[in-house]
C-alpha cells in the first residue's frame, strides 16, 4: 500500500460515521450525536495533552494510555458518573473496533484500548411521580394560550404514552389516529415501531394543536414558539417550569428532580398499580427485555406495602403486644417493666 493510501484519523472517523453507523448499522441520529460528542471530547483531550491542534492528531496518538487518561479526566474534571463514563467507553470501543477492521497494522495498539474495563455501577432506582402529583403538574399550563395548549398537550402525551422524549418530539401528524380507537405510532430504539392508545383527554388536547388543525401530514406535532422543532432541552424546560409552579401547592415535588423521562417511569408505575401485566407494560414502553420492565416492581413502594399487608393478613399471625402501650408514671417503674 502506498503512502498516499495510508488511512488517517479523518478518513477513519468519516468512514466510521458514514459507512458503519449510518449505512451498515442504521444507527439513530441520537446515537450518532452521542458517539460524535464522545470522540470530539476524546480528540480535544488528546490534542491538549500533546500541545497541538485536533487536526494534527495522528493514529499513533490514539493509544491505551491516552484513552485511560481521558476516562479518568471524565470523572475527575468533568464529574461524570461511572455510568456516564461507561457510555463514553462503549462509544470509544465501537470506534476502535472499526479501526481494527481498517488499519490492521496497528491492531495490537487498538486491542489494548478494547481491553480497558468498564466500571462496576449500581443500578439506580427508577424515580417516578404519583398520579395525583402528575395531575397537579398537568393543571398548571394556561390552556387559553397557544403555548399553554402545546405545553399541556406535550406533558399529557408523555404521561399517557410513556414515550421517550426523543420519540415524542419526532411524532408527526401522520403518526396520529385521533378517531376511535385513538392511537399514535412511535418509532423507538433500533427503529422499532409500536402503537400506543390515547386517552380521550389526550385526543381532545392534541386536536387543538396548530399542526393538527392545519392537517399537514409531515408536520411535527410539538414545535417551539418560532415554529421550529422542539428540542430535548426545550421540553425539559417546559416540564421544569410547571413542576416549580405545582410545587408551591405540592411540597413533595420540591424534593425530587423531575425530567421528561420521569414521566415515562411514572406511566409504567401507574400501569403496574392498576394491575397491568408486566409483559403488556414491556410492549407499551417498547422495552427490549422484560428485565428492564421488572425493575419498576422493585421501585414501587406502594406495591411493596400492599403486598406486605396482604401477607400479614393471610399469615394468621397476631401482634405480640395485645394491649396498647401506655407511658409509665416514673423512670423506675418504666425500667422495671422491661
Amino acid at each position: 500500500m502506498t503512502a498516499s493510501r495510508q488511512p488517517t484519523v479523518l478518513t477513519l472517523v468519516q468512514s466510521f460515521f458514514k459507512d458503519y453507523l449510518e449505512q451498515a448499522r442504521g444507527a439513530s441520529p441520537h446515537t450518532i450525536r452521542a458517539y460524535g460528542d464522545t470522540l470530539r471530547l476524546l480528540f480535544c483531550f488528546i490534542a491538549k495533552r500533546h500541545g497541538y491542534d485536533v487536526s494534527d492528531i495522528i493514529l499513533k496518538d490514539l493509544d491505551m494510555e491516552a484513552v485511560r487518561a481521558f476516562l479518568n479526566h471524565l470523572e475527575a474534571q468533568r464529574h461524570n458518573s461511572a455510568a456516564s463514563r461507561n457510555h463514553r467507553l462503549a462509544a470509544i470501543r465501537s470506534f476502535f473496533k472499526h479501526l481494527i477492521r481498517h488499519d490492521l497494522s496497528r491492531c495490537a495498539q487498538y486491542e489494548r484500548i478494547l481491553a480497558l474495563p468498564a466500571k462496576r455501577t449500581q443500578a439506580a432506582m427508577a424515580r417516578y411521580v404519583e398520579p395525583q402529583d402528575v395531575r397537579a403538574i398537568l393543571q398548571r399550563p394556561d390552556c387559553r394560550t397557544v403555548s399553554g395548549q402545546r405545553d399541556h398537550a406535550l406533558l399529557l402525551f408523555l404521561y399517557n404514552t410513556g414515550a421517550r422524549i426523543s420519540e415524542a418530539l419526532n411524532v408527526r401528524v401522520k403518526d396520529l389516529e385521533l378517531s376511535a380507537p385513538a392511537q399514535v405510532r412511535l418509532l423507538g430504539k433500533r427503529r422499532k415501531e409500536r402503537l400506543c392508545p390515547l386517552w380521550r383527554e389526550t385526543t381532545d388536547t392534541l386536536r387543538n394543536l396548530p399542526a393538527v388543525r392545519r392537517g399537514s401530514p409531515n408536520d411535527l406535532l410539538f414545535k417551539s414558539q418560532r415554529g421550529h422543532a422542539l428540542t430535548r432541552d426545550g421540553a425539559a424546560y417546559i416540564l421544569r417550569k410547571y413542576v416549580t409552579l405545582a410545587a408551591k401547592d405540592v411540597p413533595s415535588l420540591r424534593r425530587c428532580r423531575i425530567t421528561p423521562h420521569t414521566l415515562r417511569h411514572s406511566c409504567a408505575t401507574a400501569l403496574l398499580q392498576a394491575g397491568t401485566d408486566v409483559t403488556v407494560i414491556r410492549d407499551y414502553l417498547g422495552h427490549a427485555s422484560i428485565a428492564t420492565t421488572s425493575r419498576y416492581i422493585t421501585t414501587n413502594l406502594s406495591m411493596k406495602r400492599d403486598a406486605l399487608e396482604r401477607f400479614w393478613r393471610h399469615s394468621g399471625l397476631k401482634p405480640a403486644r395485645t394491649k396498647p402501650w401506655e407511658p409509665k408514671p416514673d423512670l423506675q417503674t418504666f425500667l422495671s417493666s422491661l
